[in-house]
């Protein structure tokens, strides 16, 4: 299927629950946001009809997202349905990694083929800073189950904010002894522009993608490696991320480049809130009600509402700053 402006829409990243282990601090605040009643949010069998139908409408690649999918309940045989799916390609998940130890070898075997690790600090006290909560090991733990399930790629995201003042040649040399993909994401003006508890964007915040690789270089050469080289071989994976590695690195180093560089062109992407919105660009509050479609009218309107959301895609997403939904809200 394609959208008003030719691209063809193949990717559909779906929220299965807006709540969260963490309280990362660009994503909600510290008491974190008042949860979806039961009834507002999609079920697990609604979840499964929707990915059908937008396979159907030609979607190959679903994404599983939160606020932490996994401590929705049922995830395992919801992956193993949204795998038995016709036309649906690869399955990936988004996770912040804590109970991948737990659940990673079922989820591989349920179907998920990859996993998405979020990690914005290598830092143990940085990194319970950020999350307001959490251990730092948890999350290397999980990666390690990641690979032990036979997950593949791996891939590591962290959001780069200047004021946490990163070590990214830290997370860059990760890449260099396993395959391991280490991805850089700008600070995205998501949710509101500013916050008094240390939360919400600002521009000063934002680090661009060329920086940071700047930073990487700089620090590798001081310590007597290699500079970054356009990579080859990219990771399997539909994202926007420029790739490059480490010569003989067996791992790759990513840049997504929202704010500074938009790829608003290549999108193929739509979302699905955990409360059943079409969401046509993570900085449009534009959404389409596709549950109350399924609920009163069954498939057909649902398939419907998936339609008219494809074809409302903004060509692109003009420099919004702030959305009214968080993150956690929409999907990260």
């Amino acid at each position: 299927m394609k959208d008003s402006y030719g691209r063809t829409i193949d990717y559909l990243r779906i929220s299965v629950t807006d709540r969260c282990n963490f309280r990362c601090i660009y994503c909600m605040p510290a008491d974190g946001v008042e949860s979806m009643s039961p009834a507002s949010i999609l079920r697990g069998h609604e979840i499964v009809t929707i990915a059908r139908i937008a396979a159907e409408c030609g979607v190959k690649h679903i994404r599983l997202t939160g606020g932490e999918p996994l401590v929705r309940k049922g995830m395992v045989s919801n992956v193993r349905e949204i795998a038995a799916i016709p036309g649906i390609e690869d399955i990936s998940l988004t996770t912040n990694g804590v109970l991948l130890p737990k659940f990673a070898k079922a989820l591989k075997e349920a179907g998920l083929n990859r996993v998405n690790i979020s990690l914005d600090t290598l830092d143990p006290d940085k990194f319970t800073f950020v999350t307001r909560c959490g251990q730092l090991q948890s999350a290397l733990d999980g990666i390690e189950a990641a690979f032990e399930a036979g997950l593949e790629p791996v891939k590591v995201n962290a959001v780069a904010i200047r004021s946490l003042d990163q070590d990214f040649l830290q997370f860059a040399k990760m890449t260099i002894d396993r395959p391991l993909h280490m991805r850089f994401i700008e600070y995205m003006p998501v949710g509101e522009s500013s916050g008094s508890d240390g939360s919400g964007w600002g521009e000063k915040d934002v680090i661009s993608c060329e920086e940071m690789r700047q930073i990487i270089n700089e620090r590798a050469v001081a310590e007597g490696l290699p500079p970054l080289e356009v990579a080859e071989d990219k990771p399997k994976g539909w994202g926007p991320a420029r790739y490059w590695k480490f010569p003989g690195a067996q791992g790759t180093v990513g840049f997504i480049s929202p704010v500074s560089n938009h790829f608003c062109s290549e999108c193929n992407r739509v979302r699905l809130s955990a409360d059943g919105k079409m969401r046509t660009c993570l900085f449009s509050d534009d959404e389409l009600d596709i549950m109350t479609a399924l609920r009163e009218g069954g498939e057909e309107a649902a398939r419907a509402v998936f339609e008219q959301a494809i074809g409302a895609k903004p060509k692109e997403n003009e420099n919004t700053i702030g959305t009214k939904r968080k993150m956690s809200q929409i999907g990260g």
